[in-house]
């Protein structure tokens, strides 16, 4: 699979979608809320209460100036990370519509002359990256919603790490249905879970005005100097409130851009920022409520019906990243970082709605490790924050990349709009990583696991490409042969898969070698993978006729498409070559791979580039070729 780096523009999200031009603001608006603000939407569960502990509240006391300084930071860090960063700025840096790290790595990517190997580096650290958040996002929220119930009786203690497995099992289990039906009742419920945080916020601040003063930023500063290092790991756990805000990012192909900026600015900000500040309210008052200041917000009577409605809302967070993991890993495949999953459709009229069973089952298995491993969201709270931080950084580089590059900004002007940020978001990866031994190395093997897998596939990949080169024969020269001594004819179309349209592919060589005879047309069939999110079907096919009976055909598809052969050889009809699929063979080399006694990479890596082939889902599935026209033609390749 080769990678066209001067892809031509493909057309914007909102053209090639068109529920984007013809659904009003409103109804993107409520899907928006839905799936793009399910994570930081949830984070009052445990945000405050865990970055009060981290600065040393207690149930007998907590000082005023440690409430309003917690708070003053939780704001500012919503007002500058968030608003700031995400919605004002990195909204504008999208890859055609599309937006999220790999889409950002592909048009850095682009941009560059040089240094195109760092970027994809930065690329491969914030995705694999974003599988620690994809596995600890679900545990963490479902576990801090089902924690509500302990308020109601400590009777039911024993059974929350029970309750939430058998939830988070029927969460995975439903993925494979598809997400179209449940998705219709994420954006009313998670407006009325906004709306209810919001109001149960009131009558405390109405108790206790005072509070409204952390609005003030000198108190978030204040409270960083006269606190010194507690000051520091407070502001790993006031991260806890800003994470998924790479959703806002991430999604931006499914909504554009106003939905997602005038939800946040009209709903979703204020709702949190008066949940914030009722729960600081609420402890000025009461300092024993650090137990649990979200729910005791509440009256007695409503308890059971917030541990219903966080249970959903949580869910639905759960539910927008482990989507998100779908629709990363099918981008990561298409970028050439990962083997070839199997990937299926749960819509017929949205191709981003996809399921992509070995994933599902990956993650289940690490969620519910760590439910098991850590038991309480407090506990489960130190892990997060550094695979979201770390995103951070490594989007406020390549944001900077996109910049000066794309936007043609000087790189002083680039350097000084991103430096902020990315001193920011040092800071806080410094305050998370602080955290480390005591459950922030889960998300960190996870990353470094996840990341030697791409950089290896990625590598051996590159270095199986090369050798094969060497290896082939040249197809021009080839067809120059096959003219002046042609073999037997037998009828109809064969088409040769290949990475490589100048070689003659190894299923020809092999055909020509054992069955002596040669197809009436021949097809050498090259799949490129653009770094546009989608590809114009206008641009999607290109032949050239290279003999009078051979033809190089590329169809090109956007990596965030699904490639279908078929449907895309059947707009060369319009090209004047008249395809028909009961008269065409397709014809794959399936390679068995050996290790080499000497190559590009260590013998353990090329073991493990050996095993993630295999692993590979097969090409007849993935490129949608009906198995009944197929013939794989075995070889044995060494690396």
């Amino acid at each position: 699979m080769t990678t066209d780096i001067n892809a031509p523009a493909a057309a914007p999200a909102a053209e090639t979608h068109g529920a984007h031009s013809t659904e009003g603001l409103r109804a993107l608006m409520m899907g928006s809320i839905g799936v793009v603000y399910g994570d930081i939407g949830t984070s009052p569960l445990y945000a405050f209460r865990e970055a009060i502990a981290a600065a040393g509240g207690t149930k007998d006391g907590i000082p005023p100036g440690v409430v309003i300084g917690v708070l003053s930071l939780i704001l500012w860090a919503l007002l500058i990370v968030v608003t700031l960063k995400y919605v004002v700025i990195l909204l504008r840096a999208d890859n055609h519509g599309e937006g999220g790290t790999l889409a950002l790595m592909a048009l850095a990517q682009r941009a560059v002359t040089r240094g195109g190997g760092i970027v994809v580096l930065l690329g491969i650290i914030s995705g694999a990256l974003f599988y620690g958040d994809a596995v600890i996002t679900p545990a963490l929220s479902v576990l801090s919603a089902i924690e509500g119930v302990k308020l109601v009786t400590s009777a039911f203690d024993p059974y929350v790490v029970p309750l939430t497995l058998v939830i988070l099992f029927l969460l995975f289990a439903v993925q494979s249905r598809g997400t179209a039906r449940v998705a219709a009742f994420f954006g009313p419920i998670m407006c009325i879970w906004f709306a209810v945080i919001a109001i149960a916020a009131v009558p405390q601040i109405i108790q206790h005005p005072d509070v409204l003063s952390a609005l003030n930023p000198v108190h978030a500063v204040s409270f960083m100097i006269h606190h010194g290092m507690i000051g520091f790991v407070t502001l790993g756990a006031v991260f806890l409130a800003v994470t998924g805000a790479e959703a806002l990012y991430a999604d931006l192909g499914h909504f554009g851009k106003r939905p997602i900026r005038v939800a946040w600015l009209t709903i979703v900000l204020p709702s949190l920022a008066l949940n914030y500040l009722g729960q600081g309210a609420l402890l000025i008052g009461d300092p024993s409520g650090i137990e649990n200041p979200f729910f005791l917000m509440f009256p007695d009577w409503a308890l059971i019906p917030m541990v219903a409605l966080a249970t959903a809302a949580t869910v639905i967070a759960s539910q927008a990243v482990i989507t998100g993991a779908y629709s990363l890993t099918r981008q990561a495949i298409q970028l050439g970082l990962m083997p070839r999953f199997e990937i299926r459709h749960t819509s017929e009229s949205h191709s981003g709605q996809i399921y992509i069973p070995r994933v599902n089952m990956l993650l289940l298995i690490s969620v519910v490790l760590l439910v098991l491993l850590f038991k309480s969201s407090s506990a489960l709270a130190s892990a997060y924050g550094i695979s979201v931080t770390g995103t951070m950084v490594v989007t406020a580089m390549m944001g900077f990349v996109v910049i000066w590059k794309v936007w043609k900004w000087s790189p002083l002007a680039a350097g000084a709009l991103i430096a902020p940020f990315l001193f920011l978001d040092l800071t806080f990866l410094a305050a998370n990583l602080l955290k480390v031994f005591e459950g922030g190395w889960v998300p960190l093997a996870l990353g470094a696991i996840v990341m030697l897998l791409m950089y290896t596939w990625r590598r051996g990949s590159r270095l199986l490409f090369e050798k094969s080169r060497k290896l082939e024969f040249p197809l021009l020269d080839l067809v120059a042969m096959l003219e002046k001594r042609p073999p037997q004819r037998v009828p109809g179309t064969a088409v040769f898969l290949t990475s490589d349209p100048a070689s003659a592919p190894t299923a020809l060589m092999h055909s020509l070698k054992h069955y002596k005879v040669l197809h009436e047309k021949n097809v050498i069939l090259t799949i490129e993978i653009a770094q546009t999110p989608r590809v114009e079907l206008s641009e999607r096919v290109r032949l050239e006729e290279i003999s009078a009976t051979f033809s190089r055909v590329t169809l090109r598809f956007g990596f965030m498409e699904s490639p279908n052969v078929p449907k895309s050889l059947a707009i060369a009809r319009k090209l004047g070559w008249q395809f028909d699929i009961m008269s065409t063979s397709f014809f794959l080399s399936r390679r068995a791979l050996k290790p080499a006694a000497h190559s590009g990479m260590p013998r353990w890596q090329d073991l493990l580039f050996i095993s993630l082939s295999r692993t590979a889902n097969d090409a007849t599935d993935y490129f949608s070729i009906p198995t009944g026209r197929v013939v794989e033609v075995g070889t044995q390749v060494t690396i």
